[in-house]
């Protein structure tokens, strides 16, 4: 067996954190949440498209045309799922935000035999069950309050990312930073064209601002991006699978320790059943039945 890279788990782990960390930074930044998202990924893909150029990487997009334009879709698909979640982030709070775009990879789960042809097994089902009881418990509170615009952002920040699962899966040629760099800059272009449309490029950034801008954008998103890609292919599927509930985890505990986000027993235990629901489906495997 293997020896685990210890070096690649804490990269993976630290790219984790930062990810985990994105509601609160964007909560210290006085703009508009569709406004924050084109600074970050702005600042984000030029920090991924440096990195790889000084590590002498190259471009495979004329020898995989199929898997390039997947690449793209999805990172319009990511470009659109950060657009809901921030909007989500400033109306209904980081931590149910977070708990509700991490329902993607929840619906990937469930619609897999129809997309990849892969058989739904009884812990996915199981999984798929606990996580919906979660979602009652955790909104439950929040319909109530009326924000259905919150909810609804948070909701369809998850179908993105859901998208953004799907489209990616279909590259096979195109992985690593390659994939990453093309995605997120996809991710740029789609943001930028709503930004466009909306108000054009005129951005005022209050003077306060431009630390967690910058922040956001070159640590959070560029620098949490190249330690993510480049522990990925060193890691046990396993522990990747296993330790990259640490994200979500991480955001509703800083939502809670950082931004005093509060959250009802029963919010908290619907929080438990959203991330282990999700876990089961995905690391627990159905028996084999003996002949």
């Amino acid at each position: 067996m293997d020896r685990l890279d210890k070096k690649a788990l804490v990269k993976y782990l630290c790219a984790l954190l930062l990810f985990g960390s994105n509601g609160v930074v964007a909560s210290r930044i006085a703009m508009g949440s569709h406004e924050i998202v084109f600074l970050r990924t702005l600042i984000g893909s030029v920090f991924l498209i440096a990195v790889f150029l000084l590590g002498k990487g190259t471009f495979h997009i004329r020898e995989y045309k199929r898997d390039a334009l997947f690449i793209v879709l999805s990172g319009a698909a990511m470009g659109l799922s950060w657009l809901f979640v921030f909007e989500a982030y400033r109306l209904i709070g980081v931590g149910f935000s977070t708990l509700l775009y991490y329902c993607g990879p929840v619906i990937v789960m469930i619609l897999s035999p129809v997309i990849f042809r892969e058989r739904l097994t009884k812990p996915k089902v199981v999984g798929f069950v606990i996580v919906l009881v979660g979602l009652v418990l955790v909104n439950g509170k929040l319909v109530g309050t009326g924000n259905v615009w919150g909810l609804f952002c948070g909701a369809m920040s998850a179908v993105m990312l859901f998208l953004l699962i799907t489209f990616n899966k279909q590259s096979t040629h195109i992985v690593g930073m390659e994939n990453s760099v093309i995605q997120l800059t996809a991710s740029f272009l789609t943001v930028a064209v709503f930004v466009w449309a909306k108000q054009g490029f005129a951005l005022d950034v209050p003077s306060g601002s431009w630390l967690w801008v910058l922040m956001l954008g070159l640590v959070n998103t560029g620098l949490g991006c190249y330690l993510y890609f480049s522990a990925l292919s060193k890691l046990p599927v396993q522990t990747v699978a296993v330790c990259g509930y640490l994200e979500p985890l991480s955001a509703v505990v800083f939502s809670a320790v950082l931004l005093g986000e509060r959250m009802t027993p029963l919010q908290v235990v619907g929080a438990v059943c959203i991330i282990g629901g999700a876990m089961i489906g995905e690391l627990v495997k159905e028996r084999a039945k003996r002949p």
